[in-house]
């Protein structure tokens, strides 16, 4: 989760680690630090608990001469609180040489005791500056940086990625990962490690994704890569599709209104060459060859959080259109419960970050079983990705806010072209639903901007229950993970009770939650093509307006059956029955955001979540 980047070269070290870091702060803001190779050529360190800016006012007060060579570090705390000792970089080597670490070492305390026994001293609580004093004593051994770094990673049990660097090596970081991410920016006389792109994409665009237990070892003219044995592994780069000015805020008040500004385009980017001459066409599941395709008889997708309740949806789409029975299950449940997979089953992989440590370890449960993998994600040569049999990205661009929005928007959009592929390639598929489908995706991002411009509306509605301490959401079918997500967000960024129900299920004991005053939101599907659920949701809607909710309608324009039992109706326009949840939830997007600006609180920054969460 925590953010790491390293930099070696001739330019602004401590500028150069900071733009990292300010592209980074959304895998954690406990606390940020640096460290550099100073003009007198030893490390120094400045660190401080809290956002990065209270770094940055460190850095004011007590600023670093550097040399070229410097790692810094934003974190989100597991061992230990997040402290100024327990902050990262720590320092090992009496001082000599300065680590971080995202992650979590699960032997530390076993090489805690053995590091104090060597007469190492600790300060802080955490697992890092263990590791920091083992590779400090492995240096005074061996006396090279790289041989002792070596050795330490392959002691390790659990998820890392590690920078490092030595006074006696400057114009040189080593790196390693296994079970998290890293990846090097390749510039012109200067070079970049990174835990994602977003660390240095406004100096290059060139990168290289480093493998599982693969150490990269950087210096400005060169980048080696080794696995952990030191073995030479050959490498190649890759050019990052989209720029800096992706990942600003561009004028909005909060990278989260951006991001849900940005969904129409989103939608569009995904599903850009997908659709061909009024057919959907994937050529990444091309790729395995139709007969794989025709074999499958069983569908698993996996996925946590918001990503979880696309493939709830995405469920949905699938089995309507592939006729194969679809499951959705959270990727940390998955692998502990012993599913049942046979060569036929396929699972399909959802990760916004395409890190997700519960997801990639279900990934990795499933290949080993010899099922067909597909994964779904947004960031370009992650590791879910590149383990998968078959990658569909989505191409929402980067996502900053820690609350999802337009990945997961573009991720439904995924999981419907894939099942409309499924369909097409199993024969499951009337030719006229094709047609309708890809008719709807192709007006998809025109109606995605008209439920955008709900947001004026949902404004001044939230603001009105800026006291609000309890929101429940209700939904039928695809509107029921639409529900859910609604929730999820105003718990994440509002930090009050929400939840989300089938409404159907209303009546088998929630609706006693039902109190004079409950807000609760409901999605309502379309009266033209789901007249039955309508009329059932109109009845549920009855049934908790009898009871003194607060009802806030999310309708299709030109629906009035409604309007007796409701006290508030947001309108968007007219879409299949199936595509209804894509535009329902940017109205909930926008309340989670307002109440939240309401209630005064950060809302791209909730506290105690980060964006990629990398540990188990």
């Amino acid at each position: 989760m925590c953010g790491i980047v390293g930099y070696v070269g001739p330019n602004d070290t401590v500028e150069a680690l900071l733009n990292g870091l300010r592209r980074l702060e959304y895998r954690g803001y406990d606390s940020a630090g640096v460290a550099v190779i100073d003009a007198a050529g030893g490390v120094s360190v400045r660190k401080k608990a809290g956002k990065l800016a209270n770094l940055e006012g460190v850095l004011e007060v007590s600023p670093l001469e550097a040399t070229g060579t410097g790692i810094g570090h934003t974190r989100w705390a597991t061992h230990g609180g997040p402290t100024d000792v327990n902050a990262h970089p720590h320092l090992g080597d009496e001082g000599r040489l300065a680590v971080i670490h995202n992650g979590i070492v699960e032997n530390f305390a076993e090489l805690r005791d053995e590091v104090t026994s060597r007469g190492a001293e600790l300060e802080s609580e955490t697992d890092t500056e263990v590791v920091a004093a083992l590779l400090g004593l492995e240096v005074q051994e061996t006396g090279d940086l790289e041989t002792a770094f070596r050795r330490v990673v392959k002691r390790l049990h659990g998820t890392f990625t590690l920078l490092a660097m030595h006074q006696n090596e400057p114009g040189k970081v080593v790196a390693a990962r296994h079970h998290s991410p890293l990846v090097v920016g390749v510039g012109d006389g200067e070079n970049f490690l990174g835990s994602d792109v977003a660390a240095f994409v406004s100096s290059t665009r060139r990168a290289i994704a480093v493998d599982e237990d693969n150490i990269a070892v950087i210096t400005p003219d060169a980048i080696r890569i080794v696995d952990f044995d030191g073995a030479p592994v050959e490498f190649e780069e890759y050019e990052v599709q989209w720029d800096a000015g992706a990942a600003d805020k561009g004028g909005w008040s909060s990278f989260m209104a951006k991001e849900i500004s940005e969904q129409p385009d989103a939608i569009g980017n995904t599903l850009r060459g997908r659709l061909v001459d009024g057919h959907v066409d994937i050529p990444e599941l091309t790729e395995l060859g139709e007969p794989r395709l025709r074999e499958v008889d069983r569908i698993i997708i996996i996925a946590c959080g918001t990503a979880s309740y696309a493939g709830m949806i995405g469920a949905y789409a699938i089995e309507q259109w592939a006729r194969v029975p679809v499951q959705v299950e959270l990727s940390h449940e998955f692998r502990y419960r012993d599913p049942v997979l046979t060569d036929r089953t396929m699972v399909i992989s959802v990760s916004q970050s395409g890190e997700t440590m519960d997801t990639l370890m279900a990934v990795k449960y499933a290949i080993e079983r010899g099922v067909t993998t597909v994964s779904v994600c947004n960031t370009q040569s992650a590791t879910i990705p590149r383990e998968s049999d078959a990658a569909v990205y989505t191409h929402a661009g980067p996502e900053v806010a820690v609350a999802s929005t337009k990945a997961f928007v573009a991720q439904i959009t995924a999981l419907y072209l894939i099942g409309l592929h499924l369909g097409r390639v199993r024969g499951t598929l009337a030719a006229d639903a094709e047609a309708e489908a890809v008719r709807q995706f192709e007006t998809l991002p025109e109606k995605m901007a008209e439920a955008v411009a709900t947001h004026e509306q949902i404004a001044q509605l939230a603001h009105w229950m800026a006291d609000t301490r309890s929101v429940l959401f209700l939904g039928r079918h695809v509107g029921y993970p639409a529900a859910l997500e609604g929730a999820l967000k105003l718990k994440e960024i509002a930090y009050i009770h929400a939840e989300g129900f089938a409404a159907g299920e209303l009546k088998h004991g929630p609706i006693a939650l039902i109190d004079h005053g409950q807000p609760v939101f409901v999605l309502v599907p379309s009266p033209r093509t789901s007249p039955l659920m309508h009329a059932k949701v109109v009845s549920n809607i009855q049934e908790i307006r009898a009871r003194g909710a607060r009802v806030i309608a999310i309708v299709e324009k030109g629906d009035t059956a409604v309007l007796p039992y409701t006290d508030d109706v947001v309108r968007l326009p007219l879409s299949d029955a199936l595509f209804d949840p894509i535009l329902q939830v940017v109205p909930l997007q926008w309340f989670a955001l307002e109440l939240s600006t309401a209630k005064g609180l950060d809302v791209d920054q909730p506290r105690n979540l980060a964006k990629s969460v990398t540990v188990e």
